[in-house]
């Protein structure tokens, strides 16, 4: 197997892989790209997949798309065997990670593994998952994650894994736009103002967070509201947030919205709300929210940290009381709300567009295995 090994920055100690010229020379051969759930799924991951693989395939890349969640081992194992891919790609190191090593292994191609928030703020750490995940990054012949305080963090317990990892940050593109009828699902006043907590309904994300510390802020300003919109993931997590809301007349869970209608509901809201316990470097809702130009208010992680600087393009809280402050002033200031939504386009546009996440995964894929010419 030829498998081309990256140069490693001195300083930092993990890969700089130089992204690749627009119209480049020839073509990697095919790739197989494992992902965890595929569309319909409005979750994270699926967006992500469904982003990456939409600007490679305009790039000419040949690749096949395989949901887990969707089909079975056997035929997932005899369907890329007899397409004989020249690198297989799993997105989710816990989900798709054993399948697809045990995939390249066989086939004697490389792995691309790209680390999502859970594997590595979660999976990792968890006694019965962490021996999986390591045994997958160690079989890896290259590692992405989406910003380098995710390299950080897997280095500090894995630190041979270092010199295989490459940061490609995440990008932001909706798919074929349609109109959302927010008022035909939840009837709002004309001069609401309106936080969204896009995600899928699970502990890490937190959900619960915001409704205490907006109490107050309901009960001083009627025009507030709150809307929640993603699928129930733990159903726990979603019927303790069913019983919150039944006594708050001001918030609302919508469920899950296609991917599609997202940026037209997004755009109907004054703020993007994000209580995350983990991200795994950067989460789409908040890219989404940012290059919509709708300020945001997040939680002091570092991966919403980021994307956030505090007061330039965002605004973070580290607890319930600073998440209350913020939402305050957030509702009394509409030009605080305007600049900070200016901002976070404006960081989107220059720091994150779809053409560098896309050349990021084909540095990748071109120093692992040899190029075809065209």
């Amino acid at each position: 197997m030829d498998v081309r090994q990256p140069a490693v920055d001195s300083g930092s100690g993990h890969c700089r892989w130089p992204t690749p010229a627009l119209g480049y020379p020839g073509s990697v051969g095919r790739l197989a790209i494992l992902a965890p759930f595929g569309v319909p799924s409005v979750r994270g991951n699926s967006v992500t997949v469904e982003r990456v693989t939409r600007g490679l395939r305009e790039r000419g890349a040949d690749l096949q798309v395989w949901d887990i969640s969707a089909t079975g081992e056997a035929a997932i194992v005899r369907d890329v065997e007899a397409y004989r891919p020249a690198l297989v790609h799993a997105f989710h190191a816990h989900r798709t990670g054993p399948l697809a090593l045990r995939l390249a292994r066989r086939l004697e191609v490389p792995l691309v593994v790209t680390l999502t928030g859970t594997d590595a703020n979660h999976d990792l750490l968890d006694p019965e998952r962490a021996p999986l995940v390591r045994r997958v990054l160690e079989g890896a012949a290259a590692i992405t994650a989406f910003h380098a305080s995710i390299v950080e963090h897997v280095a500090a317990v894995l630190p041979d894994t270092r010199a295989r990892f490459v940061v490609v940050p995440q990008s932001v593109r909706f798919a074929a736009e349609t109109p959302f009828d927010l008022g035909a699902r939840w009837p709002l006043p004309a001069d609401r103002l309106l936080f969204a907590f896009p995600a899928g309904i699970r502990p890490v994300k937190a959900p619960r967070v915001p409704l205490k510390p907006l109490d107050r802020l309901a009960a001083a300003e009627p025009r507030l509201r709150l809307v929640y919109v993603g699928p129930v993931i733990d159903p726990e997590e979603g019927e303790a947030l069913r019983r919150e809301l039944a006594s708050r007349p001001w918030a609302c869970h919508l469920g899950a919205v296609p991917h599609a209608q997202m940026a037209s509901l997004l755009a109907q809201a004054d703020v993007v709300l994000n209580c995350s316990v983990s991200e795994g470097g950067m989460a789409n809702a908040v890219l989404e929210g940012l290059a919509l130009a709708r300020a945001v208010l997040a939680s002091a992680i570092p991966g919403n940290r980021a994307l956030v600087k505090d007061d330039v393009t965002g605004l973070l809280f580290r607890d319930a009381r600073e998440l209350g402050a913020q939402a305050e002033r957030l509702v009394r200031d509409p030009e605080l709300r305007a600049r900070l939504g200016r901002a976070g386009r404006a960081l989107v546009e220059r720091e994150f567009p779809v053409e560098r996440e896309v050349n990021g995964y084909l540095a990748v894929y071109h120093r692992l295995v040899p190029v075809v010419s065209a």
